[in-house]
């Protein structure tokens, strides 16, 4: 099949005196893992031979591919190039390292040779060279991965679990580093090259970044970076095929190893995105972006999340309270540490935020942090205390003042009184003396406002158990008849969690 292949590449159709006929100078296919070599009295021959036959039919016009491309005229170098690429088409099994040891070896050799190729950009690339070189890099690069029963099961939130490697990474690592060099050389016209970096080229790619090598996603990241700077016509399918990957982790599967890397990919895109911003872009934000804070393992992207929110922002302001407001619907309630960071977040877009912007938010937005003041975990209360460390969100407060206040005051007051851990409520006395220290009359105002509702609920609450206590010394007399209705005591003992 191979040897079909290479027909159709260009031929050399120099010759030299010292080519030897072509029926001598046949290869015999390789079949598992096994060699061939044809009979030649030559020495220089019997070499060559030696050193090619572990590969299948590779000889593309009677170029010894194995011949340095500084043996050859600058003519032929394109046809040599086109035939070392055919050679390294050959897969081996890696698990193995004791199998085709010499093969691995000679392939190895042959991309090294292959990448200070490119890298000297000495040749422009014709157009078999460029299909040489994305039917190898497929035959290579692309494959299904086994199913990943690790970390994902449980979030991927265990930081301790140790990354796979895959075996094959030495010559994986060379194919995408003569891919890499093979997009960016100056040699390559994109024009022509795109009709085979196509669509579906991409796509596999893309599929790639779910490998669990972070050597190899990291490979792919700066390929996929290179590709969209490199065809600006595949821009928009890009731009699209990895939405849909963000589509599919965070509404179905919420599993993908590569999001991380995506999301740095995106955040160089956002970077170029031209004002104002396209309706496209902001779809972008509010469907993609903001639902990614919802999955359990928002830890492994967060940071690379952050990056491309604080990107958009900074392109257009007015996005910021739907981004808000995006973060308060998606609120862990149960998850102290993602709590945590999304507190950082809030204070990352408070410090970009405009007063319009902020006094639109501003409401549900201190509810929420007065929710966390209160936490039981002291982590989360004083995250949520350190907002008023930052000088620009104490400015924003300070103005609203009539409006924030009595939103935080009970939060404040009840973690002076009873919150357990100390640093907790030694923050919670400074914020409410810098408070008092802003608008004194306000603060006695909420103050007694907090003293009113306190007395209420405690008056409530003493109601409900003089109820209850008629209640339960009515049915300790009342006689049970019929279907009537039984009041059970509660149990005086507890239970530990």
């Amino acid at each position: 099949m191979l040897k079909q292949i290479l027909s159709k590449l260009p031929r050399n159709k120099s010759s030299s005196k010292s080519d030897s006929p072509r029926s001598n100078s046949a290869r015999t296919p390789r079949s598992n893992g096994g060699t061939s070599s044809p009979s030649s009295t030559s020495a220089r021959s019997n070499n060559a031979t030696k050193r090619t036959a572990v590969f299948p039919a590779s000889v593309v016009a009677g170029i010894e591919p194995l011949v340095p491309f500084r043996d050859v005229p600058n003519a032929e170098k394109m046809n040599l190039f086109v035939s070392k690429v055919s050679l390294c088409c050959v897969t081996f099994d890696f698990t193995d390292p004791s199998k085709n040891s010499v093969e691995k070896d000679l392939k190895r050799q042959t991309l090294i040779e292959l990448v200070d190729f490119v890298a000297s950009g000495s040749t422009r690339f014709t157009e078999s060279a460029i299909i040489a070189m994305c039917r190898m890099c497929a035959a290579n690069l692309f494959r299904v991965f086994p199913p990943n029963y690790r970390s994902n099961l449980n979030g991927g939130e265990n930081d301790d679990e140790e990354p796979v490697f895959d075996p094959a990474w030495p010559h994986l690592h060379l194919v995408y580093d003569l891919l890499l060099r093979f997009i960016t050389s100056s040699c390559l016209d994109s024009k022509v090259a795109k009709k085979y970096v196509d669509h579906s080229f991409i796509l596999r790619l893309l599929e790639l970044l779910d490998s669990e090598d972070p050597r190899e996603r990291e490979c792919l990241k700066t390929i996929l970076h290179r590709v969209y700077g490199k065809f600006m016509s595949h821009r928009p399918f890009i731009r699209k095929a990895i939405n849909n990957v963000f589509y599919r982790f965070v509404f179905e599967t919420e599993r993908h190893n590569g999001i991380p890397e995506l999301l740095e990919i995106f955040g160089s895109i956002i970077s170029g995105f031209a004002l104002p911003l396209k309706e496209e872009h902001k779809i972008f934000i509010r469907r993609v972006l903001v639902p990614l804070h919802k999955p359990k393992s928002l830890g492994l992207y967060f940071h690379q999340l952050s990056y491309c929110v604080t990107q958009f922002l900074e392109k257009d302001p007015k996005l910021t309270s739907m981004v808000l407001r995006g973060l308060l619907k998606y609120w862990p309630v149960s998850n102290s540490q993602k709590e945590v960071m999304f507190l950082g977040e809030i204070e990352e877009i408070l410090e970009a935020i405009n007063v319009v912007e902020f006094q639109r938010v501003m409401v549900p937005l201190f509810w929420r942090i007065g929710c966390c003041i209160n936490s039981f975990h002291f982590q989360v209360a004083e995250r949520a205390l350190f907002l008023w460390n930052n000088d620009h969100i104490v400015n924003l407060i300070a103005h609203n003042r009539m409006v924030i206040l009595p939103v935080v005051f009970p939060a404040l007051e009840r973690n002076a009184q009873t919150h357990w851990n100390q640093a907790v409520l030694n923050l919670s006395l400074n914020v409410r003396n810098m408070f008092m220290e802003m608008d004194e009359e306000l603060f006695a105002s909420c103050h007694a406002h907090f003293k009113e509702e306190e007395a209420k609920l405690s008056l409530e609450a003493e109601k409900r158990k003089e109820a209850w206590d008629r209640l339960e010394k009515k049915a300790s007399i009342q006689p049970i008849t019929g279907n009537a209705a039984v009041v059970v005591a509660p149990l005086a003992t507890s239970i530990a969690c």
